[in-house]
């Protein structure tokens, strides 16, 4: 029998431990820094990648967890739309994707596409503080609440963030 590779093992713990309640879990794949051989390396990441996120969706779904239960599957950022001389990708914030599943999320939609060079927003940009507006709102998070840092500073979890329209039933 095969042992089941780290990030897989992971998201199992992560299932496990929203079945007994804990509200928040992350699971990390790390490894996409894909500034040399792209293809090959997020082949293997995908290989960890895809059927987790798939299990862990079925999984919740089966225990009836899955409406009470946000899904991120997200990095902290883009990769340039071009290759570059080491087969390679580079960082690039403007333009990202972000796969989303249970706590209230319609499934099946993509929401804004790119230019056919990936390169700028061609259809409805959204922020990340719309992001996280969208997720506060998701697991009953009030987003336009102010609060205080430790030293004073006011501050809001999602900066003027704006519910995604159309991605929460």
């Amino acid at each position: 029998m095969q042992r089941a590779d780290k990030f897989g093992e992971g998201v199992l713990m992560a299932r496990r431990l929203v079945e007994v309640g804990v509200p928040f879990v992350e699971v990390t794949l790390g490894g996409w820094d894909t500034h040399q051989d792209n293809f090959n390396r997020v082949s293997g990441l995908g290989d960890s990648l895809a059927p987790a996120f798939a299990a862990l969706i079925k999984d919740l779904e089966d225990r009836n967890l899955l409406e009470s239960t946000l899904i991120l599957c997200m990095g902290e950022f883009g990769r340039t739309p071009v290759i570059n001389g080491n087969d390679g990708r580079d960082h690039f914030p403007g333009n990202f994707s972000i796969a989303m599943a249970g706590g209230g999320v319609k499934g099946g939609q993509v929401l804004g596409a790119t230019t056919d060079d990936g390169m700028s927003v061609a259809k409805n940009p959204l922020t990340v503080p719309d992001l996280m507006a969208t997720v506060c709102t998701s697991i009953g998070i009030d987003h336009t609440e102010w609060f205080q840092t430790p030293v004073g500073r006011p501050i809001q979890i999602a900066n003027k963030g704006k519910l995604i329209e159309g991605l929460l039933t």
